[in-house]
């Protein structure tokens, strides 16, 4: 679920992007970045995908939720997260603001704004010594709601690996289907994958399988069962459009929904084009979170 490794490829294309950066004189402290790199990222995304079926359908995915240039172009975007375990599990509420661009992330807690925690695009961090306030791994939390959210945008970089499947049927609707994968050595997370599930006709992504193979939960190569989360609620910000409600299911062994296990509700949607770099840096008095 977890894909740290996304920064790694915000970071290749930044790379990418340096010489034109100096073309283009940029002497803004905000965190969005010139349109001129965003034009190369995604001059460079269309044609890759397009090169093949699979990516194709993710590209026209990218298009139907308002495309991945206007994607960019909005600047960082802030939503709250409220993640809610149906059984077990600790209920992860937490209001954030992450930079599309490079992926860095700063989290509040929906009730006491001073737990805070992030990643700033090298190490995960929290505002407490003692972690035991939150019943969760903070690092692996850092970037997954975005890694939820911003689907299928975040499938336009290297390492990541695209299969066109065989239709796949659900709730007596077919739609087409895509699975993604990660190169070895692709983020804390490489054994990850997706299959999403893109309507015919619009072709919005609106359901999605998925496992978790984080080794702080997963040792030895293992993953937690396949689960499947539909998509509801739709809502279009700023030309974006996104789903607001996800709910998850154990997958049953014909591939359909099972136990009903959790509930998702994203809120307070809004992209902030106005803010500061040095939102994403590690404040100081915080606490580096070591290893997975």
């Amino acid at each position: 679920m977890n894909k740290i490794f996304i920064y790694v490829i915000g970071f290749l294309f930044l790379t990418s992007c340096q010489n034109q950066a100096a073309k283009d004189n940029m002497t803004t402290d905000t965190a969005k970045v010139p349109q001129s790199w965003v034009k190369e990222r995604v001059s460079k995304a269309k044609k890759q995908l397009n090169s093949t079926e699979a990516g194709r359908l993710v590209w026209q995915a990218m298009e139907a939720h308002g495309g991945l240039e206007k994607w960019y172009n909005n600047g960082p975007i802030s939503f709250q997260f409220d993640y809610q375990p149906r059984g077990k599990g600790a209920r992860r509420n937490t209001t954030q603001i992450v930079d599309t661009w490079s992926n860095k992330a700063v989290h509040q807690d929906a009730i006491d704004a001073s737990k805070s925690f992030g990643w700033d695009g090298h190490d995960a961090w929290v505002t407490m010594k003692d972690t035991a306030n939150f019943d969760y791994n903070l690092r692996f939390w850092a970037l997954t709601p975005i890694y939820f959210l911003a689907q299928p945008f975040n499938f336009d970089g290297a390492g990541v690996q695209l299969e066109k499947l065989a239709d796949q049927s659900l709730d007596s609707v077919m739609y087409d289907a895509v699975k993604i994968s990660f190169e070895k050595g692709t983020g804390d997370a490489p054994d990850d994958y997706y299959i999403n599930y893109y309507d015919k006709k619009t072709h919005q992504l609106k359901a999605l399988r998925y496992i978790v193979s984080y080794p702080k939960y997963f040792k030895n190569g293992d993953h937690s069962p396949e689960k499947i989360m539909t998509l509801h609620d739709f809502k279009t910000v700023d030309g974006i459009t996104l789903p607001t409600t996800y709910k998850t299911y154990m997958l049953t062994d014909n591939q359909d929904k099972g136990e009903y296990v959790t509930d998702i509700d994203v809120s307070n949607i809004a992209f902030k084009p106005n803010t500061k770099k040095k939102a994403f840096e590690r404040p100081k008095g915080t606490y580096v979170i070591d290893g997975l």
